[in-house]
């Protein structure tokens, strides 16, 4: 299933496409809360669980949900793109979240040149085809994302908000807006009677950076560790903060939820074509990169590689494995050489990096833990 239509008719084309893709994901009748309906607007009198487990009630009793069946926000992202390909390798039916008209157009662009996996080739063990489709949706309106994740099984949430216009690639006022999107998300989740999963990309940065100077800090950094937010506002370090902020607010938001939740935390993401699909938020990634350097924080991790983590976990999200943090990096940036080969793929100096990076020999140096994720992806590899 494409992306079909001309210019002229591009709305209708894809109201068209959206209700076919609820049809063939058996997600024809929409259960969240609508203003104008009554009945509906009882609903919101109880909590979140009590309305999920009416409405399951009501999905079970027409049809089995589809646990193939999940949705991407950003789909079209660098690395939204990449879990929509690795979940079609999975055998997974996917629903990509688009949020207006431009991204539309991405992503027709994408199927044009093969960016996306064949539909054809898709088929799961028992040999049933799957493909993807597109929805679109706002993320700061929980009932348009409530209709977008009807039907589906699992929600990996990758969307990040980048500022072009900024220098970093990423204001403060972004940080904010990703806290609500985070939020919204999880909200919508939480009513959406058949969204049993969540996987929600957060980043390294949610997690290294601190007040080196305390002499109390542990030398391990693993999902344990959180980054302090007035390190994040005093340096300037936007990204590091919306990030912190939005999975914290996603984390409390599961507290109230029986919504099963992981978070992925990956290090500066790199891949092919990194430099023409991911300019801003690898841009906003690197401010503090010299610092990062320094104290053995500054992580790398290949795309491919994060795609596979968000599958592994989400297929591990059972009733007691899979849920909690896990931080996800393939190599630690430890030379010069290996900071040449990085900035000349970003098209930026190396000395923003390397700069005075270590000339203090009192800087504290960290090592990063991967271990729990890294116990994850081997058992499953045992398995399979």
């Amino acid at each position: 299933m494409g992306i079909m239509g001309t210019s002229e008719i591009l709305k209708a084309d894809l109201e068209e496409f959206r209700r076919l893709l609820l049809q063939g994901c058996t997600a024809s009748t929409t259960y969240y809360s609508s203003k104008n309906n009554p009945a509906s607007q009882e609903f919101e009198k109880l909590p979140n669980r009590e309305i999920r487990d009416m409405r399951r009630d009501e999905i079970l009793d027409d049809h089995e949900i589809d646990e193939k069946l999940v949705c991407v926000t950003s789909g079209i992202s660098f690395l939204g793109l990449a879990i929509v390909n690795r979940l079609l390798d999975y055998g997974y039916t996917v629903r990509i979240l688009i949020e207006n008209q431009d991204d539309l157009e991405k992503l027709r662009e994408m199927e044009e040149f093969d960016e996306i996996r064949n539909n054809d080739s898709n088929s799961d063990s028992f040999g049933r085809v799957r493909n993807w489709g597109v929805v679109m949706a706002k993320l700061n309106e929980v009932e348009s994302l409530c209709d977008a994740f009807q039907g589906c099984c699992g929600v990996f949430h990758t969307s990040a908000f980048a500022d072009p216009a900024g220098i970093s690639g990423y204001s403060k006022s972004m940080a904010d807006l990703e806290v609500k999107a985070s939020q919204n998300v999880m909200e919508a989740c939480s009513k959406t009677a058949s969204v049993q999963k969540c996987v929600f990309t957060s980043s390294l940065l949610a997690c290294v950076w601190r007040d080196n100077n305390l002499n109390d800090l542990p030398q391990l950094l693993d999902h344990s560790c959180w980054s302090d937010e007035s390190v994040c506002r005093e340096k300037k370090l936007w990204l590091a903060l919306g990030k912190t902020m939005a999975e914290k607010a996603a984390w409390k938001k599961a507290e109230h939820s029986d919504v099963k939740l992981a978070t992925i935390c990956p290090g500066f993401i790199t891949g092919p074509e990194l430099c023409r699909r991911n300019p801003t938020s690898s841009i906003a990634y690197l401010k503090g990169a010299r610092e990062m350097y320094a104290v053995g924080t500054l992580a790398s991790s290949d795309v491919s590689k994060v795609a596979e983590a968000h599958v592994r976990v989400y297929e591990a999200m059972g009733k007691t494995g899979g849920r909690g943090r896990y931080i996800c990096f393939d190599h630690v940036i430890d030379s010069e050489e290996e900071v040449v080969k990085l900035t000349t793929q970003m098209g930026i100096p190396a000395n923003r990096i390397t700069s005075n990076a270590r000339n203090s020999g009192s800087v504290s140096r960290f090592r990063l833990s991967i271990w729990k994720l890294s116990r994850l992806m081997s058992r499953r590899s045992r398995c399979c």
